[in-house]
């Protein structure tokens, strides 16, 4: 038996020593963490490189504006992946670009159909759409309500490529016509010039006429008379069709309910400018202030917002809009009232299916407040105005015998979701209130909205 001492191990034991050490994994030279993540970017750009190159010779081999239009997304797609896994930001002007191109390549798809779907149509319902603007001649088609592609007559709205996408003329009369079936089966809507051949035209095509929406524009190309600009107040509404307002009279409209609230109000000559036009958005509203804003130094301005202004109306209930584009135009809309002092009050359109139904308001209008706190600016939610007005006339109805729906503050009567005269009268009462208490605070020196 051998001794430790001695430098001699038992047999069992140094056997057990020579396989550690024949079998011991050997040390590897150590990387730095920052060259670790640098190798493993640059493994994931070559990725993309390659992708991106595969996708661009499919697109090209492919040859049809559908193929160039993939090709286009994928490689812009990529391209910004790749910026953001190299912790790079996405200039503004590429995101403006792809915006473009996305939108052209739409009104291209959109315009080789037209002629198409025209074809189908009986002799009658083909001289209303000439009549109207709405032939593949001479139909007007640009990007609004966000996303999406409008079909626009002609002979009611023109061409703007400052930013609007698209504007009313100047001084025309135009009446709205509904439950005319195009192809698809859609019911449409639409609003038809008030001429010499309107009656025997619309009775042609079967066209219901509903009477009390006659609109007028005026010589700057808005909803209304002309504007004054010797008025004491001055305000600005920015939105949709909501505040342009459909099937129901000049008078009527939210801004001009709005103009008459605060001349009572204030005791002071009042002067609003509507600029809404149905399927604008942000982005729209924006250039739309530039463009009037200078002509009509305003006092304040009002911002309508409605969900579709961030997508498809039913997947931004759900939270799936796009609310960072909307974030940088409202922003934009937000940083020019305040770089001149101007309260800007945000009011989101309550939509009647919130009224009558499931609330579902965490993503709308929630997210707009998220958006606007963000900004700094005012905002107000007539919501709980709409439904306790709701409630009362319902009370009220159900007392005289009398159906409680549709809702009298919407144009349900005609198969419609947006303000009847009363609920224009609402909003304006409604948005006047929290305006007055804006501009009274500015007067005392308390600071703006």
């Amino acid at each position: 038996m051998s001794h430790s001492r001695n430098g001699f191990l038992p047999d069992g034991r140094r056997f057990r020593r020579l396989l550690r050490r024949w079998f011991r994994p050997r040390p590897r030279q150590g990387v730095f963490g920052f060259i670790r993540r640098g190798r493993r970017l640059a493994r994931r750009f070559k990725l993309a490189i390659l992708a991106l190159t595969a996708v661009v010779v499919v697109g090209l081999l492919g040859g049809t504006l559908t193929g160039r239009h993939a090709a286009h997304w994928a490689q812009t797609r990529l391209r910004w992946t790749a910026l953001r896994a190299l912790g790079k930001s996405i200039d503004r002007a590429e995101i403006d670009a792809d915006w473009r191109h996305k939108r052209l390549y739409d009104v291209e798809q959109t315009h080789g159909k037209l002629q198409g779907v025209y074809n189908q149509y009986d002799p009658k319902m083909k001289t209303l759409l000439d009549y109207t603007g709405l032939d593949p001649d001479h139909a007007l088609l640009r990007w609004g309500n966000f996303d999406r592609t409008l079909l626009l007559p002609s002979t009611i709205f023109e061409a703007d490529d400052s930013g609007r996408s698209y504007r009313f003329r100047p001084n025309v009369r135009s009446i709205w016509v509904r439950n005319l079936r195009l192809k698809g089966g859609i019911l449409a809507y639409f609003p038809v010039p008030d001429g010499p051949r309107f009656e025997d035209v619309v009775k042609e095509a079967d066209a219901v006429v509903v009477r009390e929406s006659l609109q007028t524009t005026n010589s700057w190309g808005l909803r209304g008379g002309e504007p004054d600009l010797g008025a004491e107040l001055r305000g600005i509404v920015l939105g949709d069709s909501y505040m342009q307002g459909l099937f129901v009279g000049d008078d009527e409209t939210p801004s001009a309910c709005l103009k008459r609230f605060l001349k009572d109000r204030l005791q002071t000559t009042v002067d609003v400018l509507n600029t809404g036009h149905l399927g604008y958005s942000p982005e729209q509203e924006y250039y739309t202030l530039l463009e009037y804003a200078e002509r009509f130094p305003p006092r304040f301005v009002v911002l309508s917002l409605f969900a579709n202004d961030f997508g498809d109306l039913f997947e931004v209930l759900e939270g799936r809009g796009d609310w960072e584009e909307n974030r940088y135009w409202i922003g934009k809309i937000d940083a020019f009232c305040k770089a001149r002092g101007i309260p800007c009050l945000a009011v989101p359109a309550p939509w009647v299916n919130q009224i009558e139904g499931p609330r579902l308001a965490g993503h709308y209008p929630g997210g707009i407040s998220n958006i606007l706190k963000e900004c700094g600016m005012a905002y107000f939610d007539p919501m709980e105005v709409f439904c306790e007005e709701t409630e009362r006339l319902s009370l009220q109805a159900a007392r005289e015998g009398k159906p409680t729906l549709p809702n009298p503050l919407f144009n349900g009567r005609v198969g419609d979701g947006h303000f009847s005269p009363l609920g224009c009268r609402l909003w304006g009462d409604a948005v006047g209130r929290r305006l007055a208490l804006i501009l009274e605070r500015l007067r005392v020196g308390g600071g703006g909205g």
